[in-house]
């Protein structure tokens, strides 16, 4: 029996935010905020839910290592 994805409420809280206010992500910025954090308290990989914020942490780590002209570490 698999375990309940434990960022699963944050995800719900987005998908019901974006719906009420016709998509738009900038009226859902607490319910993202709130999804960042559930996703950084638990390891990579322990979250479906949390695969694009990790990605997005990936890519936004990489750009502040690539202004500070060095290289990002291979993925």
């Amino acid at each position: 029996m698999s375990q309940k994805d434990p960022c699963q409420k944050q995800a719900c809280e987005i998908q019901k935010c974006l719906q009420a206010n016709n998509y738009m992500e900038s009226k859902c910025e607490a319910a993202l905020q709130e999804m960042r954090k559930c996703c950084a308290r638990f390891a990579r990989g322990r979250s479906v839910c949390c695969s694009g914020f990790e990605r997005e942490e990936r890519e936004r780590e990489n750009a502040k290592v690539t202004s500070k002209g060095i290289s990002p570490p291979p993925q």
